[in-house]
């Protein structure tokens, strides 16, 4: 029904934003209302719930986490208040990243997610974002690939670092993440 709304932030409390457009001010539940500037023009990606007893609006500062949460509220047992809540907690695409390599324990560490709904959720959602994920995997290859070039010139053998590395590789990490991680494996 609603796209988006432009309108000025009128205020920022610690869920919700005041968003208003030609003298009417819309309360808007985000994930994070520091993405938005008060006394700021912005463009509002808005998804409405309409239930028996509430109208709610749910806001998202890009069209990716918009995209995101739509795909998160039809999983099976995953709410709106539930797909926002996950949105605040991680970066969208390292939610992505993890239901494309289906990391059940990245999920799991999202409050609210237990391992049932993580695997509800890889279960319905694993394959549904090429087009977004392309980059991102890109980027985390990038990592991957500098991390093991970390490790060889701090003096590891190749066939050591390919062994650790192997076992990180569905793992959606920046390079100090892949090193470290790497680094506590290597000293077992």
């Amino acid at each position: 029904m609603y796209s988006y709304i432009k309108g000025i932030i009128i205020d920022v409390q610690k869920d919700h934003i005041v968003l208003e457009n030609q003298g009417i001010g819309y309360h808007i539940l985000v994930s994070n209302p520091y993405d938005f500037k008060k006394e700021q023009e912005t463009i509002v990606y808005v998804y409405l719930q309409v239930k028996e007893d509430a109208h709610t609006f749910f806001g998202f500062a890009t069209k990716d986490q918009k995209e995101l949460f739509l795909k998160l509220i039809l999983v099976k047992g995953i709410g709106c208040k539930t797909a926002i809540g996950m949105l605040a907690i991680g970066n969208t695409q390292d939610i992505i990243v993890a239901i494309e390599s289906k990391n059940i324990a990245f999920l799991k560490k999202i409050p609210g997610i237990g391992p049932k709904a993580a695997q509800q959720i890889i279960l319905d959602l694993h394959g549904k974002f090429p087009v977004m994920v392309a980059s991102t995997f890109a980027i985390s290859n990038e990592s991957f690939e500098e991390a093991k070039e970390v490790l060889l010139a701090l003096g590891y053998r190749a066939n050591e670092v390919d062994k650790v590395m192997g076992t990180l590789h569905n793992e959606a990490l920046d390079t100090n993440g892949y090193v470290k991680k790497a680094l506590s494996l290597l000293v077992k």
